[in-house]
């Protein structure tokens, strides 16, 4: 199937601005399908859930459509959707949860490859209930995660294995399946932090092997909002602290307060939006093949990145992950990644610079200490013009 850039990208009124944006792995834009969805449900009459009346029903029906939409997205069901503030905060009250099932001299396997959200809410929840934390290491050139270091840091007493599906700084793609595999066969429960894979891949969280798949719908073109899809049977078993009198229901327990009734209609058009670039005879069949068509646009537009920054002798490219989503870090000989991102900002190129949360992965690569690096992201709104545009800013 063929991807019109310039089609899509007139879904995109923010684009209009006429900035190129390189900053999609902090999230992207917006089409209008989405905030028109946001905007007809403000303007509806919307009350809180669980009412006999018709705007209590029109606020279950968007959160029932909201949590089908994700499941269609990652390849769940919407019985295991915990919808939330941020993947952050998902993340935080499962980490607690399932705290709760921990004892003294547990362990909990992290890597050094994660973005904070999928580190510190484990390193924390171990702290408070003894458990050991062990790590996976990146090897600083390639920025790869080795997966034979996981035989020998999952063991009998491994309770949980948390690993990205892909870093939000480098791109690198671990191989989840193969750790899941381990941590599966001592019956530990295996997190998996998709915020960074899932706008650039077909997700399907049973192939992955995860447990619990947590992923940001402004990281594929809809609101601030997280999202993490577990095995119902699993978040069954997990009571996180709640108000006493918010409903015991599974998966609502584990979302705290009255939710964004309007964002959450733009989680639904933003899978809509994904799934009307696709075909098949079901949403999900459609998300499929829209997402394979991205992918190959998206790696193509990368492809002229990459080659364009490897080309300059005063650029140097952080990691060379062999499997990796269209986003690349980088240092510029003489110049801190703020100055970089900064000149590049004056030059209406949009890149971040630091260590976009990926603290650990910073500290193995070397770089923490002199500002990281900066980094740019393609989506699938992304010309080679732009492209172009960038690397004539450098």
């Amino acid at each position: 199937m063929t991807f019109d850039v310039d089609t899509v990208r007139t879904h995109f009124p923010a684009l209009a601005e006429g900035l190129a944006h390189f900053d999609g792995p902090g999230g992207t834009q917006v089409p209008s399908a989405v905030s028109e969805a946001v905007v007809d449900a403000m303007r509806s009459a919307v009350s809180n859930r669980h009412g006999p009346f018709a705007s209590s029903r029109r606020a279950d029906a968007i959160v029932d459509s909201a949590r089908a939409a994700v499941a269609d997205l990652v390849g769940g069901v919407p019985s295991g959707v915990v919808l939330g503030q941020s993947m952050t905060a998902n993340t935080y009250v499962l980490a607690g949860a399932l705290a709760k099932t921990w004892r003294p001299g547990d362990e909990v396997v992290l890597s050094r490859l994660d973005h904070d959200a999928d580190v510190r809410p484990w390193v924390q929840a171990a702290a408070r209930a003894g458990a050991v934390v062990r790590w996976a290491e990146v090897d600083a050139v390639t920025a790869e995660l080795p997966v034979e270091q996981y035989d020998a840091l999952i063991t009998e007493r491994t309770r949980l294995v948390a690993l990205t599906a892909a870093s939000n700084a480098t791109g690198t793609r671990p191989d989840v399946r193969s750790v899941a595999d381990r941590a599966h066969a001592v019956g530990a429960v295996v997190h998996v932090d998709g915020v960074h894979a899932t706008p650039h891949l077909a997700t399907d969280i049973e192939a992955l092997g995860a447990d619990l798949y947590a992923c940001s719908a402004y990281k594929w073109y809809g609101p601030h909002l997280g999202a993490t899809t577990g095995d119902p049977s699993l978040l069954e078993q997990l009571r996180p602290d709640k108000l006493l009198p918010s409903s015991d229901a599974s998966p609502d327990r584990f979302e705290h307060g009255t939710p964004s009734f309007a964002h959450l209609a733009g989680v639904t058009a933003a899978v809509d939006w994904i799934a009307s670039h696709g075909h098949g005879d079901s949403r999900r069949s459609q998300v499929l093949s829209a997402m394979a068509a991205i992918e190959q646009h998206e790696q193509a537009v990368f492809a002229r990145l990459v080659d364009g920054l490897a080309a300059r002798d005063d650029v140097a490219l952080v990691g060379s992950p062999a499997r990796r989503t269209p986003t690349v870090a980088f240092t510029v000989a003489g110049r801190t990644p703020q100055q970089v991102s900064a000149d590049l900002g004056e030059a209406g190129v949009c890149a971040w610079a630091g260590d976009y949360y990926a603290v650990e992965l910073m500290r193995a690569l070397g770089l923490a200490g002199s500002g990281g690096a900066v980094r740019a992201g393609v989506v699938c709104y992304t010309t080679a013009g732009e492209v172009d545009r960038l690397l004539a800013a450098l």
